[in-house]
């Protein structure tokens, strides 16, 4: 069986990639320490929005830039362990690491001021991003993305928006954008996770390889070229998927299913936790009014 290493250090580390997110965060300092007084209503950052932010960028770079983006287009399974990753994880704690006061001056352009009031709101936000999510796992569409860059670039960015909107309600912590509340922020996550079982379900039961770009070895080779140069790949004598794992296409497929529905499970249940203490300690936190005197016959 092969290794990764055959494709090389910019194949398996993204420098470019590593450059960007460096580069990112290097901007998100410099805004929220250097230039924090320009902003209206700022505050210095806090300990937990620091380690929020940094871990978000460390987990982008582990999901789209480290050797587990490559084998990502050659099995399922880790391409299943990305999507769970990047839309349930890096994106809700992006969004916790971002200072209220740097999003409410993002938020207050006016373009994007009209997306979010839309976008953000809970019926559309869960829709959108269980649509998007459950479409591009459609065969004839995941194999049309998986041949081209540009598409690809525009559906990861896309999806990763959509899941920025569907998070919003429940994370964010400006008073003004949280329209959820108490046991309506719970039935919006069991809502989130009912939409998302349906995908999962469709690739965990079903008996055929349902995606060319694993199991067709043309395909296969022209997906490949998202990550590794032609020229390179052209150098190898590669076949398909079966060099690199020892699991059937079938194997592969379902795992890549149960993957990503664990991921989804866990995450929603830190959330739900989350919610529901909140929740109590609000109904709870309360002092109960004194009772009002009797009235005198």
């Amino acid at each position: 069986m092969l290794t990764l290493d055959i494709f090389g250090f910019k194949a398996l580390w993204s420098p470019y990639f590593f450059t960007s997110i460096a580069l990112f965060t290097a901007l998100y300092f410099i805004l929220t320490i250097k230039y924090r007084s320009k902003f209206e209503g700022s505050e210095p950052l806090r300990p937990r929005q620091i380690a929020f932010f940094v871990t978000s960028m460390v987990l982008l770079y582990i999901v789209k830039g480290s050797p587990l983006d490559l084998l990502g287009h050659i099995t399922f399974y880790a391409h299943m362990i990305q999507m769970g990753s990047l839309y349930l994880i890096v994106v809700p704690l992006f969004i916790m690491g971002i200072p209220p006061w740097l999003w409410r001056a993002v938020i207050k352009i006016p373009l994007i001021n009209k997306i979010f009031a839309f976008m953000t709101k809970p019926l559309i936000a869960l829709v959108v991003f269980n649509g998007m999510f459950s479409l591009y796992h459609v065969p004839f569409i995941f194999d049309a993305v998986k041949q081209s860059l540009i598409i690809h670039a525009l559906f990861t960015a896309g999806i990763f928006i959509f899941a920025l909107f569907m998070w919003w309600p429940i994370v964010t912590e400006l008073p003004e954008h949280q329209t959820l509340t108490g046991l309506k922020k719970l039935g919006y996550i069991f809502a989130d996770g009912i939409l998302i079982t349906p995908a999962c379900a469709l690739i965990i039961f079903t008996n055929t390889p349902l995606y060319a770009a694993y199991s067709d070895p043309a395909l296969w080779a022209k997906s490949m070229e998202l990550c590794v140069s032609p020229s390179l790949l052209a150098g190898l004598d590669l076949s398909g998927p079966e060099m690199f794992s020892t699991l059937s296409l079938i194997e592969d497929q379902r795992l890549g299913g149960v993957v990503m529905k664990m991921i989804q499970e866990i995450v929603y249940a830190v959330f739900l936790a989350k919610v529901f203490f909140e929740w109590y300690r609000q109904e709870h936190s309360g002092i109960d009014p004194e009772p009002e005197p009797l009235a005198a016959e």
